[in-house]
């Protein structure tokens, strides 16, 4: 296990660098959002995937969402309109996690078999940095149905020393899961209120 202190809105390029190539090994990489900590993978390697549900020792019929720098991104792995597009925008980057129907590329790992995907755009600056090459992983740092912990402390004791990299970036200011909403439904559905208030 390797830790790294780092500033979420103003990460080291050597730093954010040094995530990237753990991800690209096919590592698990633990990292800072504008809600709580979240285990990142690339999303294009199916052992890692695997890998990250091992460590949260998550069922593979709960899905995991994914975490892209851009909302311009969204087209390409899932299915928008320009009028949802529009929506999502006024919400992102913010702490809530969208629900679309999925595009072939993703992996059916990620989604539990299902056509839907969660995606989420944190705003902070490292998250953006670290999903410029490819998307990855945006889970919450936990044993499946344990509450997420606060402090990296915590999720250290909760999981042990599998994680590859830790991002320190200290105490979060939210520490509430992203409000997640279902905009494959007309109207879109509150799933989980959570930090975000829709509608805005």
């Amino acid at each position: 296990m390797e830790i790294i202190n780092i500033q979420a809105q103003n990460p080291d390029k050597e730093k954010t660098a040094r995530a990237i190539e753990v991800l690209k090994q096919g590592g698990i990489v633990l990292y800072p959002t504008d809600t709580i900590y979240g285990l990142g993978v690339d999303i294009n390697n199916e052992n890692a995937i695997k890998k990250l549900y091992s460590l949260k020792k998550r069922p593979f019929n709960k899905p995991v969402s994914i975490c892209i720098s851009d909302v311009a991104e969204m087209s390409k792995f899932a299915h928008i309109n320009p009028g949802i597009q529009k929506t999502v925008s006024k919400l992102l980057p913010g702490p809530f996690t969208i629900i679309l129907k999925k595009k072939s590329s993703i992996s059916s790992l990620l989604t539990a078999g299902s056509e839907k995907i969660g995606i989420r755009i944190p705003d902070i600056n490292l998250c953006h940095d670290l999903c410029l090459e490819f998307p990855i992983t945006s889970t919450s740092a936990n044993i499946s149905g344990l509450n997420p912990e606060k402090s990296i402390e915590g999720i250290r004791y909760q999981l042990g020393d599998k994680i590859d990299l830790i991002l320190n970036a200290g105490p979060l200011k939210n520490n509430q899961p992203s409000t997640v909403i279902d905009f494959t439904l007309n109207p879109p559905q509150i799933l989980r209120q959570g930090a975000g208030k829709y509608p805005i």
